[in-house]
């Protein structure tokens, strides 16, 4: 009897702490889909928003791609600078800059996060991106990211 009590309470035990993790879990992968849209689809994308671009991208942010042998490294504040003079721009024309986002996969451990993002236009898929995510203590922010700019 003390056995199956002591079972028991140990599945108890297990089941509320598998359950906190999964519900922590998911408010994380809400927190990061919303981090990423906001300041992502929306900011460097859809509605070239320079400042939410500022508050979603860690200051150390790069973008790291190859031409075939060198690693490239393009800086978040020359990407915030281009996006604001994109936006400035009069020929520039909101209405054909949509995109549509995709995510693909979320991965969420502690206080790291991967983020595959699907990105495409007109019904076209124009890029996959792999965001890296880290919490600090003012929230998620996007610290790196890698790309595959697919054929069109």
């Amino acid at each position: 009897m003390k056995k199956i009590l002591l079972l028991s309470l140990f599945a108890v035990i297990s089941s509320a702490f598998v359950f906190h993790n999964y519900s922590e879990n998911v408010k994380a992968v809400e927190e990061i889909k919303e981090v990423v849209s906001r300041g992502y689809i929306h900011g460097a994308f859809n509605e070239l928003n320079p400042e939410e671009m500022k508050k979603t991208f860690h200051e150390e942010f790069a973008i790291f791609s190859t031409d075939g042998k060198q690693l490239n490294r393009f800086e978040i504040d020359d990407w915030v600078s281009r996006t604001a003079e994109r936006k400035a721009d009069p020929n520039f024309n909101a209405e054909s800059n949509v995109w549509d986002a995709q995510f693909a996969i979320v991965d969420v451990n502690g206080r790291a996060a991967s983020v595959k993002l699907e990105l495409s236009r007109k019904g076209d898929l124009i890029y996959t991106d792999y965001l890296s995510l880290l919490k600090f203590d003012d929230g998620w922010k996007i610290v790196a990211k890698v790309y595959h700019q697919h054929n069109r």
